[in-house]
């Protein structure tokens, strides 16, 4: 016989204190922590226990006895289910207060090493509309919000287009309207919805892997240029023509759209970088504009998704780095060359090195369109790539440069750098916990002299980093 599960407990006029990771707030009950989501520093509510550890609990809200005074109206209908903008209801101010105070924290606690005064963090230029990239699934499942379970309404239209659910990945909530990016790019996915929906077009089905129209990448930049890919999944013959009348609708409809681009995807999951994309209509790539350069920006290309606070991010780094155009620079984990080419002027010689080859290429092309001949570009695992043996061929580096992606760098590359001695390290994190993990190995070698914040997501946790280390003596 199957032991029967303890019930949950209730938590009663409990008081949230204070804030924690991933975009939750944090209680105390007696000895228990008690996370929560959506909850804001002052709400005083009743909270039904989800999950229980030993010394902490995760828990939601079931009724509000007082709303704190900090809270503010979420602008988006879609708040409290879609998970994409946990810190709606702070305002912006408070939300930066608290991405300092986790860069703080993450680099004191798990760095544990001897830290400068933090500069004040550098609050997004905008706060919505601010995104020039958003990826939307399409599914047969739609999620059906908890209210909607409990009205008893039977919903004829079970396929949906938007966000995936956290805990759900078959199931997609529907999205009316997303405040991140412009507007035209919730003009563009509903027309893609509502055409579906008349021509009776099937919609993806992850676990049984069949249906036609499967995901929608929607990009744009500065430059006023539109990028939406559409991703189908063939099954019979067929299934192409009928993807090409969606397209050509969309053309037709949408004149803005400078490069309209479809793959077939078979995999079992909807990435594509390793997939053939297909042009339908005008070129396969657009520009994007920075202190005077022009970014070549592909759909498999990687390209910081907030396009104003990328110069100040990247100026951040500039400065920085110091340099006076003699020296020789290091860009790992390059991407597109962004921020090889920004600071190329100001070098004597950049060297990029970056994953993914087609990145590399279009790295190679940036530099190009902007005559800059000074740049160096590789491809290939950064820990098989940067060896002592790449250094003495491609030479000692003044300044590095490091941008890796949220896990980090791994220790043989940390070595490698600690290795090629440079006089100075100029390390770009999109998480900082995993930052301060890697400044802890760097530590005997290199003091961390200087520490900026930047935010480039508001109404989300995520924060940038930047940290400038100086080699000791």
């Amino acid at each position: 016989m199957s032991r029967k599960k303890k019930a949950l407990p209730v938590l009663e006029n409990v008081t949230i204190t204070d804030y924690a990771a991933e975009g939750k707030s944090l209680a105390r009950v007696n000895d228990l922590v008690v996370f929560v989501q959506f909850a804001v520093p002052g709400d005083v509510v009743d909270l039904q226990v989800k999950r229980k550890k030993h010394s902490y609990c995760e828990a939601e809200i079931i009724k509000f006895i007082k709303y704190s005074d900090k809270r503010v109206k979420p602008f988006c209908q879609h708040f409290g289910i879609c998970g994409g903008c946990k810190w709606q209801n702070i305002p912006y101010e408070e939300q930066l207060k608290m991405k300092q105070k986790q860069v703080f924290d993450q680099l004191t606690r798990i760095g544990k090493i001897q830290l400068p005064e933090f500069n004040q963090i550098l609050g997004s230029v905008k706060s919505q509309a601010y995104r020039n990239k958003l990826e939307f699934g399409c599914s047969n499942k739609r999620w059906l919000t908890q209210e909607e379970i409990n009205s008893g309404t039977e919903f004829s239209q079970m396929n949906a287009v938007g966000f995936h659910i956290t805990g759900a990945f078959d199931k997609i909530l529907p999205i009316e309207k997303c405040w991140l990016m412009d507007d035209l790019q919730n003009k563009i996915r509903n027309a893609i919805r509502d055409y579906a929906y008349e021509t009776d077009m099937s919609f993806f089905d992850i676990r049984k892997q069949h249906g036609l129209l499967r995901d929608i990448m929607i990009r744009n930049s500065d430059t006023g240029e539109w990028m939406v890919l559409i991703q189908f999944h063939y099954e019979q013959s067929g299934d192409e023509a009928e993807a090409k009348k969606l397209l050509k609708y969309i053309a037709d409809k949408f004149p803005e759209i400078t490069s309209l681009l479809y793959v077939n995807n078979q995999k079992g999951n909807d990435t594509f970088n390793d997939l053939n994309i297909e042009v339908f209509k005008g070129n396969d790539y657009i520009y994007e504009t920075m202190d005077g350069l022009k970014f070549k920006v592909g759909a498999k290309s990687f390209y910081q998704t907030n396009t104003e606070q990328a110069f100040h991010l990247y100026s951040v780094v500039r400065n920085f780095a110091e340099l006076t155009g003699k020296e020789l620079v290091y860009d790992l984990y390059t991407g597109t060359g962004t921020i090889a080419n920004f600071v190329s002027r100001y070098a004597k010689h950049v060297v990029g090195i970056e994953y993914v080859p087609e990145a590399i290429e279009d790295a190679k092309v940036n530099s190009k369109i902007n005559n800059i001949s000074n740049t160096t570009f590789y491809a290939g695992d950064m820990k098989d790539i940067l060896t002592d043996e790449f250094i003495s061929e491609n030479g000692k580096p003044d300044i590095i440069i490091t941008d890796p992606p949220r896990a980090g760098m791994h220790p043989d590359v940390i070595q490698v750098i600690i290795n090629a001695a440079p006089k100075r390290i100029v390390y770009v994190s999109c998480n900082p916990a995993t930052q301060a993990r890697d400044l802890t190995l760097l530590d005997s070698t290199y003091k961390v002299v200087a520490v900026q914040p930047v935010d480039m997501f508001p109404h989300t946790p995520h924060v940038e980093n930047v940290v400038l280390l100086d080699r000791r003596n």
